[in-house]
């Protein structure tokens, strides 16, 4: 796999401008719209809350520009019909209305990206109502959101006897399977079975796999690994969306359609990610840092202890499986394929902000979400077993997003 590397100052600002030009030949303001919020959103220290707030920007943008179009049933929220009105005054409309009440901390740069995509739209009768729709929708869209469990409090009991010190950062939103989801019927839904026994041949394959290709100074891992481990490092929405433009920036789409498939995207990934914390938390399964330092007491012979073994990357602050990453990149992955159908894969690409800027290109979806999968195992944060496993929890779920939006009115 190619990989061209560019020098970048640090910050996503920057950052932010190289993904708009990765994809500027037939950009849409859809897809403008995007880039400029996935690298506001991606300023929030949270990946699970950035990810529900794309989703809440994507749904009102679609409901938006559906709004001055017509072209498909209302999905979320009912709006009013505004044929005539502005699609482009709509985009920009439902993007600034949605972000200042997810991110108000980021006003400026939000208003600043508002008047960039309204400078374009011609003053008159169609701009006053594409900006009224585009309010319309956010409002409605962030509303039917308010009570969907994502401000739940944090009741995580650490697991150890009375008395024994555990660390004492807690992880990462153990609430976050309480959410309602968007498409799912609930967040058990695709909930998967346990994980390999401590004494199977899997648990000691995947062991030692992630022992000799995961740790930090590992002399098995190529530096091919290396780059695509260093690359996907990066969990902000800011490293997927560009993948999703990919395809919304193929010759010849039109905005409505673009808007359609930028929300089943954003609900297939926070769904996913629903699912995935369901999953983790149930299981509570040790990440292989703790496992591979611990190995003595797993009770199988063939997992031989390393006590000072650390992983490539900093290990997530959650339990292990099944792998996140995986479910959030196949659910996009699952996404893009019914998008595209039988036609032609476009070019996808990203690039990453833990690679130095580098990009990263793949001819099909089946490369993108294999490599999202191995990269884990580079890491030194993911099982293969619970690569597969997310995998597969991830495909059922962009399946199902793509099947539950409607369809086009006749």
């Amino acid at each position: 796999m190619k990989i061209i590397r560019r020098l970048l100052r640090p910050g996503l600002t920057i950052l932010a401008a190289m993904l708009v030009t990765v994809t500027a030949a037939h950009a849409d303001i859809t897809t403008d719209a995007n880039a400029k919020a996935a690298d506001i959103v991606s300023k929030h220290p949270s990946t699970p809350i950035a990810v529900r707030m794309m989703a809440i920007v994507q749904v009102s943008v679609f409901e938006a520009v559906n709004a001055t179009t017509g072209r498909y049933p209302a999905f979320r929220v009912q709006m009013t019909p505004a044929p005539g009105a502005s699609a482009e005054a709509a985009v920009a409309a439902a993007t600034r209305t949605a972000l200042a009440k997810l991110m108000p901390a980021q006003q400026a740069a939000i208003d600043a990206d508002y008047q960039a995509l309204l400078a374009a739209v011609p003053d008159g009768p169609a701009k006053t109502r594409g900006i009224a729709a585009g309010e319309q929708a956010a409002n409605a869209v962030f509303a039917s959101c308010a009570n969907d469990g994502s401000a739940a409090p944090d009741q995580y009991r650490p697991s150890a006897p009375a008395g024994v010190y555990v660390p004492t950062v807690l992880p990462a939103v153990p609430h976050w399977a309480k959410r309602k989801p968007w498409v799912m019927d609930s967040p058990t839904q695709f909930r998967p079975g346990p994980p390999p026994a401590m004494t199977s041949a899997l648990w000691a394959r995947d062991y030692n796999e992630i022992k000799a290709l995961g740790s930090r100074n590992s002399t098995q891992r190529t530096p091919e690994q290396t780059a695509i481990a260093k690359f996907w490092e990066a969990t902000a929405p800011v490293v997927y969306w560009p993948v999703a433009r990919s395809v919304a920036n193929a010759p010849g789409r039109e905005v409505t359609d673009n808007a359609r498939l930028l929300a089943v995207a954003g609900m297939a990934m926070d769904d996913a990610l629903i699912a995935v914390f369901d999953a983790k938390y149930t299981y509570n399964l040790w990440r292989p840092i703790t496992a591979i330092r611990n190995g003595d007491l797993d009770g199988n012979d063939a997992t031989a202890p390393e006590p000072g073994w650390t992983p490539f990357i900093d290990t997530p602050m959650h339990p292990e499986y099944p792998c996140a990453h995986c479910i959030v990149s196949t659910s996009l992955g699952a996404v893009l394929a019914v998008e595209i159908g039988a036609g032609p894969t476009p070019t996808l690409s990203s690039i990453s902000p833990t690679a130095g800027g580098a990009q990263r290109t793949w001819a099909s979806v089946d490369d993108f979400t294999r490599e999202v999968a191995f990269a884990r195992i580079l890491d030194g944060v993911h099982y293969r077993n619970s690569t597969e496993v997310g995998s597969a929890m991830g495909k059922q779920i962009g399946d199902l997003a793509a099947r539950k939006l409607p369809k086009a009115t006749p």
